[in-house]
């Protein structure tokens, strides 16, 4: 089998092009116990928020993945309210979705640079108040599909496109 330079030559482009942006995250979950809303339904309280926690680091971690090497950001959640509203629906607990109940993340976030500067900083209240609205999301058949799409934006409006 023959290989081209080409071929050479554009597999380690996209291998030093993927190492470029490789910054890291770190999530603090701040008196997690006074949050408006990360009830569980049917599944255990205790399980239930150990999942969002994780699921929300690992966004975080996806979203610092395309920060330049040597960067770290770190955020400090203070609220979170799921998308919808846990209700009893006879026997069962259930989370309905409703344009009524948005989503909204309330953190604070720095973005530490590799010299340990601090290249930005705020105090973020997120919400998606056209949620049910907006096209459907890459997330749609994910967990916390709502707010990972909303944490994508402010993302990208922040550290992205600016």
């Amino acid at each position: 089998m023959k290989i081209s330079n080409v071929s050479i030559v554009t597999f380690l482009l996209l291998v030093i092009t993927w190492n470029v942006a490789a910054g890291e995250s770190e999530v603090i979950w701040e008196n997690s116990d006074k949050y408006t809303d990360i009830r569980a339904g049917n599944e255990n309280k205790s399980r239930f928020e150990a999942r969002v926690f994780e699921q929300f680091e690992k966004h975080f971690v996806k979203l610092a993945e395309k920060l330049p090497e040597g960067q770290t950001l770190k955020v400090k959640v203070t609220d979170l309210d799921l998308a919808g509203d846990v209700r009893f629906d006879t026997m069962d607990r259930i989370r309905v979705i409703r344009d009524l109940y948005i989503p909204r993340i309330e953190f604070s976030y720095q973005l530490i640079n590799a010299d340990k500067s601090i290249a930005g900083s705020g105090e973020i209240d997120l919400k998606d108040m056209g949620f049910m609205l907006s096209s459907p999301s890459r997330y749609k058949t994910k967990s916390f599909s709502y707010e990972k799409r909303m944490l994508d934006k402010w993302f990208t409006d922040t550290f992205i496109d600016k």
